[in-house]
């Protein structure tokens, strides 16, 4: 009993004095601490998930993103087949020829396309997205269909059944018919009750075909262009994009919002297309530019790669950011244990391991405060109420332990320096990894500088 009792004396007085079984005991502290960092982590995905899944149901009864495809003149024209068939009675073969219609699409050759989009927020509980009213007027015209490429004769082609079709997203948003005058003749565009499925950069576009009756002869562009023009009202949310199919394409897209993305394969021309009223972009897009042609043989190709436009999304980079100084928790819980350590290895003060982990939590509770108030504000004011009540926190806890006034003084500094430092890592992009190394970099040398003093060997 006496020689366990002696053994666990000398591990604990080992325990207190020596150096290495602080700093292992100070290494096993930050590990665990891990534990609590990782579901902040989760938990700051789970909110940014729930936020993603709001502005969804939101988008989806407003109605989602706008993405217009059209209109296009679809051309029927008759294709021959023949084959034998052997005559029994005869015992001869004898040629049938027998007759189908297939399809062609032409793009027009002039598009101009302005539209004037109208935006606002919607907000449920603590979040917000922006949803729009869209006005958009199409004008153009279409040339001779050419069938020179598939030696389709002109008695061939049934000009008196040629169609108007037009593909776009989001039919539920629509606030008005689609028509389009053709002349002075009206048609209208009713929907074909399917969806085709596009890919566009990772999301599906549901498009619906909307198509018109039979144009009337004179309207049909046999022996020269042909002048058209569509106005349609929507109601759409995230974005609003165009195919620029016309041959010469214009787009014009003017909004009062402020703050405006461009998106797609296109970016506007105009120099001046952001201003203190919003924005005005233009697009002037031609058929060179693009790599597809200006007709088709074998149904509508998908385009939703090529469309262009702007995004109406508002900027929620707060669970971004949250995420991202939780990434450096880490180095934080890391680096404030050196700072205790090294004060408690120069000034001989003990510090229990309790105490250690009283400090490692209170630096995890940064994340909570600035997960939870940043729903309610902005990020910076956030950051700053959060980093404000932990480092006085500490400072105070710190000033219990320590006795003196300097080294809390001290423990403050360093806390208010090492979050400033973090927050300016996360505001930059281009420069994190530079700023950061450089930043990791001046806190090694300062260690090492300071850890110098420290005798080793007698410890």
């Amino acid at each position: 009993m006496d020689t366990n009792n002696n053994q666990q004396g000398k591990f604990g007085k080992w325990a207190k004095t020596s150096i290495t079984a602080r700093m292992i005991i100070v290494g096993i502290l930050v590990l665990v601490l891990m534990i609590p960092l990782s579901f902040i982590e989760s938990l700051i995905t789970e909110r940014k998930f729930r936020q993603q899944e709001v502005v969804g149901e939101i988008n989806q009864k407003w109605g989602e993103e706008v993405l217009l495809y059209g209109p296009i003149l679809k051309v029927p024209y008759k294709v021959y087949h023949t084959k034998y068939v052997m005559n029994t009675e005869s015992k001869k073969s004898e040629k049938i020829t027998s007759s189908s219609t297939k399809y062609a699409y032409f793009f027009p050759e002039k598009l101009k396309i302005n539209s004037t989009i109208n935006p606002e927020e919607k907000e449920r509980g603590i979040y917000k997205t922006a949803v729009y009213k869209s006005k958009i007027d199409i004008n153009g015209s279409f040339s001779t269909p050419n069938f020179s490429e598939k030696d389709i004769k002109n008695e061939d082609i049934l000009w008196d059944k040629i169609h108007l079709v037009v593909q776009t997203s989001n039919l539920k948003g629509a606030i008005s018919l689609f028509e389009i005058k053709m002349n002075k003749n009206q048609y209208s565009l009713t929907s074909k009750n399917f969806k085709t499925k596009k890919k566009y950069r990772s999301n599906v576009i549901n498009l619906n075909e909307l198509e018109s009756n039979n144009i009337l002869e004179t309207d049909v562009p046999k022996d020269k262009e042909v002048l058209f023009s569509m106005s349609v009202e929507m109601k759409g949310s995230k974005q609003i994009q165009f195919i620029p199919i016309g041959k010469d394409t214009d787009v014009n897209i003017k909004s009062d919002w402020k703050d405006a993305n461009f998106i797609g394969e296109f970016l506007p021309y105009n120099s001046d297309k952001i201003t203190e009223d919003g924005f005005n972009a233009k697009w002037k897009i031609l058929d060179i530019n693009r790599p597809f042609s200006q007709q088709y043989f074998s149904g509508i190709p998908d385009l939703t790669e090529f469309a262009s436009g702007v995004n109406f999304l508002i900027p929620v980079d707060e669970y971004q950011k949250s995420e991202r100084s939780a990434k450096y928790g880490f180095l934080v819980i890391g680096l404030t244990f050196l700072i205790f350590f090294l004060i408690q290895t120069m000034s001989k003060i003990n510090m229990h391991p309790f105490q250690y982990l009283m400090v490692g939590i209170a630096l995890t509770m940064f994340y909570t405060l600035l997960i939870s108030i940043s729903e309610h504000s902005s990020f910076f004011k956030a950051y700053i109420i959060a980093g404000t009540a932990v480092v006085l926190l500490i400072t105070a806890y710190s000033k219990s332990i320590l006795k003196t006034l300097k080294f809390p003084l001290f423990i403050g500094i360093s806390l208010t320096a090492l979050y400033t430092f973090i927050f300016v890592i996360i505001q930059l992009e281009n420069y994190a990894l530079l700023v950061g190394s450089i930043g990791l970099f001046l806190i090694l040398a300062g260690v090492m500088y300071t850890s110098r003093k420290i005798d080793w060997e007698n410890n």
